[in-house]
Formats: C-alpha cells, sequence, structure tokens
C-alpha cells in the first residue's frame, strides 16, 4: 500500500502546485439507457488540448478509474471517464462484476455502442481537440478501448493495460484508424500466450501501426493498486510494471498529439 502512495504522488510531481483541476459528473445516454460519466480538465491551462477516454475494469466506474483521470488531466488532457454499464450500476462483488462485464463482452455491437457515446461526449467538450482524441482503458476497459478502435471510430490511439484481447472479428481490425498500444502481464493467466498471438496475428493481417508490451512478472490488474500483491491469486499490483507501463503511455501520447 505505501508503494502506491508514494507512485501517486510521484505522478502528480510538481504539477499540483500549479493546477487548477476541475472534475464534475456527466450524464449522457445511450439509447433508452442513462450513463454517467466523470470529466476532469486543468483550468490553469487555456484553450483547446488533446483529450483522452479512460474506460473502467469491471466494477465499473470508480475512485480508481476517477484517479487517474485526474492524474491525465495534471498532464494537460481533457478526460472523460466513461461508463459502460449505467448510471448506479456498479457492482462489487466478483461474480456480480463478472455477470455485468460478460454482457458486454458478449455483445460486441453494444459494448461499442457504449463506448462511443462516451467518445462523442468528450469529442464535443468545448475543451477538446477533436483531431487528438485517445482512448485507454483497464481490464474490461483494455477490451473496450480495442473494441473501439476496431469500431473504425476516429481516435488517435488507444492503450489498453491488462485487457483481453480477443476479438469474435478479428476482420474489424482493418478498420483501426489510429495507433494501438497493449500493456500486458507476461503472466496474467487471463490472457493467455495463444491469446497474446492471435492478438499479434490480427493486427498484422490488418496492418495496424500497433505495439505489445509485456512486464516480467506481472500478472492481471497489475497497475490496480487495490489488487494486492499476491501473484498467485492472478491478479495482482507490481509497481515496476505500473510505474513502467504509465511512462509507456506518456510516451506514445507524445507521439500521437506531437
Amino acid at each position: 500500500m505505501r508503494h502506491h502512495v508514494v507512485l501517486v504522488l510521484v505522478m502528480l510531481g510538481a504539477l499540483s502546485a500549479r493546477s487548477a483541476i476541475v472534475s464534475r459528473a456527466v450524464e449522457y445516454r445511450q439509447g433508452d439507457t442513462v450513463l454517467e460519466g466523470y470529466s476532469v480538465y486543468d483550468d490553469s491551462q487555456q484553450g483547446k488540448r488533446p483529450a483522452v477516454l479512460v474506460v473502467h475494469q469491471w466494477k465499473g466506474l470508480g475512485d480508481y478509474e476517477k484517479k487517474r483521470a485526474e492524474l491525465l488531466a495534471r498532464l494537460g488532457y481533457n478526460v472523460l471517464a466513461a461508463d459502460i454499464y449505467g448510471k448506479g450500476v456498479r457492482p462489487q462483488a466478483p461474480s456480480a462484476a463478472g455477470a455485468e462485464a460478460g454482457k458486454y463482452k458478449n455483445d460486441r455491437a453494444l459494448l461499442r455502442a457504449r463506448v462511443l457515446a462516451g467518445l462523442d461526449v468528450l469529442a464535443r467538450h468545448e475543451l477538446t481537440d477533436p483531431q487528438r482524441i485517445a482512448a485507454i482503458g483497464y481490464c474490461f476497459g483494455g477490451t473496450t478501448v480495442l473494441e473501439l478502435a476496431r469500431s473504425g471510430a476516429e481516435v488517435a490511439g488507444v492503450v489498453s493495460f491488462h485487457g483481453g484481447l480477443s476479438s469474435p472479428t478479428p476482420e474489424d481490425a482493418r478498420k483501426i484508424r489510429g495507433k494501438v498500444l497493449v500493456l500486458h502481464g507476461a503472466d496474467d493467466p487471463n490472457v493467455p500466450a495463444k491469446e497474446v498471438a492471435a492478438f499479434e496475428e490480427e493486427m498484422r493481417q490488418a496492418g495496424v501501426d500497433w505495439q505489445l508490451v509485456a512486464y516480467g512478472g506481472a500478472v492481471h490488474s497489475f497497475t490496480d493498486w487495490n489488487a494486492g500483491n499476491d501473484n498467485s491469486r492472478g491478479a495482482a499490483y507490481n509497481e515496476r510494471a505500473d510505474r513502467r507501463s504509465w511512462e509507456a503511455m506518456k510516451q506514445f501520447f507524445a507521439e500521437l498529439f506531437k
């Protein structure tokens, strides 16, 4: 616990003294479903800026994703943490979270519709430069941003942190317009080598500009400071992989938005 607190403080860095972070809940809709996202930006910065959509893990939008969104806002991005499940749908028990996530993994059209609704809100925000938008996601959210890319959405790039990589329609990778960065735990039991290899072949066949970084000793949820530190459970926080993957994302964004 102590290590992740220190890491977050380092991420905030000297910017915290000069930043004026503004955050608020944002209601929007996909079809008849009311969704509630979380908008964050630095008010001390003027004018339009690159924007980042953040997609939550399997328990829905919570404090973890909000903290990540705030860290991104301090780096100068206009950020929306999207809601895939619907307002108030925040399952906490693993069985309930798994069932909720499964609804969307088994209905990729609905998953795409939900994430595209969030992207639309972010793209229309007055501070967003619509030519410079990216998306990141954690676990379930990593799967989601890859589906966003496969939908042909106009995003400069997507970053998946320990997300699922499989696709029922790998041919859709030909629709990807932006760049793809996958940050993967090399020992993640939820995303085995066969799935990684299939993803790599999918990207190659589609001619996508893609990268996959595998972190040794890291399992599932390696960026989640609430995941404990017992690798034998299959999901655990890894400070080193967290730090390295965040830096990889920052470098990726620097290339996208230069």
